[in-house]
């Protein structure tokens, strides 16, 4: 077996959720690597550049036939601790450097190996990126699963790229190549007015520069008088996305202060541009972590939740129960928990076991509100 089929085929998605069903690598990483193929072996050392690497299929497989000085983005921060796992069980532990959205991941880049983002807006972000600093002559390799892709990609592409080629589809995959870039530009975030708020949203964030309707209901459902919101007692916006929880907690609350974190990388930036655009970044703490890995046992009175059904392409139910786990470790005793999930889920008996009684506040067509209090 040749060493990239090895490198694959051992893949694991560690520390993110694992179960049948949730893949480590994909036929469309697989036909990445292959199309990329011929392009990666002419490229020299550092002029390969990847984005949206799951898990580590297309940086690692890139290395096991030989590619050095990979740099590398993803945007999920367990996505970058199996890429870390992955790569030692590997032996590939040097073979890539991780790197933020931003000028240097790909400044002078000859080859982007791209796994497409849901999102027309993260697209546009990142093709606006690779054309305003790579090479002249860089080639972007961009791939997904057909059932996640539109045509509206191609016209995403064709913005910034003079010459657009689409292969044939394989198992249910397919890759669009770019070349000729032009009228590059750096990612600006989205800016709306939402309910007395400034809403700041890179591409890709969940909702964008929106307040969706289950964080609507959470709003309109949390109480005027609330525990915490001190120093060492901060309000806590867990999975917050663009920060609009936080920033609404914060302003509503204004000798508040409040912690605000999700794993994406890109949600964390734009929360800090929410609370920047507020003026409230003083007393708004944003972080990248898993959960609220980082904050000691039983440090908060108050937990917001709208929790994230969806690890990297795949759709799951399995992310909430770890987050309403984490939640129950850092709360006090007495302490809330507030979440917004949808009906169908019925997620209740799980807040009951991780956090504590759980009572309905709230209730619309399609989500429902819940208040567990930490026994």
């Amino acid at each position: 077996m040749d060493p990239v089929s090895v490198v694959l085929d051992g893949l694991r998605r560690w520390p993110d959720v694992e179960a049948p069903g949730l893949v480590a690598v994909d036929a469309a990483d697989r036909l990445i690597l292959d199309e990329s193929a011929a392009l990666r072996a002419d490229a020299d050392a550092g002029s390969i550049a990847v984005i949206g690497d799951a898990f580590g299929a297309l940086t690692l497989g890139a290395a096991a036939a030989g590619a050095t000085g990979i740099r590398t983005h993803l945007d999920a921060l367990n996505g970058e601790r199996a890429l870390a796992a992955n790569a030692e069980r590997a032996g590939l532990e040097g073979s890539y450097r991780p790197f933020t959205l931003d000028p240097d991941l790909v400044r002078g880049a000859r080859v982007v190996l791209l796994r497409l983002p849901r999102s027309l807006a993260g697209l546009l972000d990142i093709a606006g990126l690779v054309a305003a600093h790579a090479d002249p002559g860089v080639v972007i390799v961009a791939g997904g699963r057909l059932k996640h892709m539109s045509l509206s990609m191609n016209d995403v592409l064709r913005e910034f790229f003079g010459r657009l080629d689409v292969t044939p589809a394989r198992q249910k995959s397919r890759v669009l190549v770019a070349r000729e870039p032009h009228d590059g530009r750096d990612p600006e975030p989205a800016a709306a007015h939402v309910e007395g708020l400034e809403v700041r949203a890179f591409g890709g964030v969940f909702a964008g520069p929106r307040l969706d309707i289950g964080t609507r209901l959470l709003l309109e459902s949390l109480p005027s008088e609330l525990r915490g919101g001190t120093a060492d007692d901060p309000f806590i916006d867990l999975a917050c996305g663009t920060g609009i929880v936080g920033a609404w907690l914060a302003t509503r609350h204004p000798h508040a202060h409040v912690y605000a974190c999700d794993q994406s990388a890109i949600a964390v930036k734009s929360a800090h541009a929410t609370m920047l655009a507020n003026g409230i970044d003083s007393r708004v703490e944003v972080v990248r972590d898993d959960g609220v890995a980082a904050r000691p046992a039983s440090s908060a009175s108050l937990i917001a939740l709208n929790p994230p059904f969806h690890s990297g392409a795949a759709v799951t139910d399995l992310l909430a129960p770890r987050l309403f786990a984490d939640a129950g470790r850092v709360l006090r005793p007495g302490g809330q928990l507030w979440s917004v999930w949808n009906s169908a889920l019925k997620y209740r008996p799980l807040l009951e076991k991780a956090v504590g009684p759980t009572q309905q506040v709230a209730r619309n067509a399609k989500f429902t509100v819940t208040v567990s209090t930490r026994r």
